[in-house]
């Protein structure tokens, strides 16, 4: 038996669900290490801030990622673990900075801004698929990036 006719979910719909966890995965990866980049790299004023934020950035991402992988599992779909494979799809692309101070929380804004967009489009195509814990999902991750994009906001203000 499937997990899908056991969770009262139908395969159809579901497919669109596990696109764009599959998207999402994928993007995921690319700014996980992106961040490790950023926190290996960092120079300049607020270094030790920065250094540890990047850290603690990094080690949330590697979280969602097997958090998405996991629930793409649950869906009956296979998530894709080539890095290949995700910058083929990825909308997040790589990034080889070298930036100084705050200039790589510009970076980490603007992928947030991109991770944001995409976790409520999903949150659209799992309602439409009756999918609620994939919805639930994406609203924990919405609640933690808007607020740690107020604290980012915020942090700039004073470093520019």
């Amino acid at each position: 038996m499937k997990n899908l006719e056991i969770l009262g979910l139908e395969p159809a719909k579901v497919g669109n669900v596990v696109k764009g966890l599959n998207q999402l995965l994928a993007d995921f990866q690319v700014y996980y290490m992106n961040l490790r980049g950023l926190h290996w790299n960092v120079k300049g004023k607020g270094f030790f801030t920065l250094h540890e934020k990047y850290e603690e950035l990094y080690n949330d991402a590697a979280n969602k990622v097997d958090e998405i992988a996991e629930r793409i599992l649950q869906l009956d779909a296979i998530p894709e673990n080539r890095f290949s494979e995700y910058l083929k799809v990825a909308s997040i692309k790589e990034d080889g900075f070298q930036q100084k101070g705050s200039e790589g929380i510009d970076i980490v804004l603007g992928t947030l801004k991109n991770l944001i967009q995409q976790e409520r489009n999903l949150i659209k195509t799992a309602e439409e698929a009756n999918d609620e814990v994939t919805v639930a999902i994406m609203d924990e991750y919405l609640q933690q990036q808007e607020k740690t994009v107020w604290m980012l906001v915020s942090f700039l203000s004073e470093h520019k």
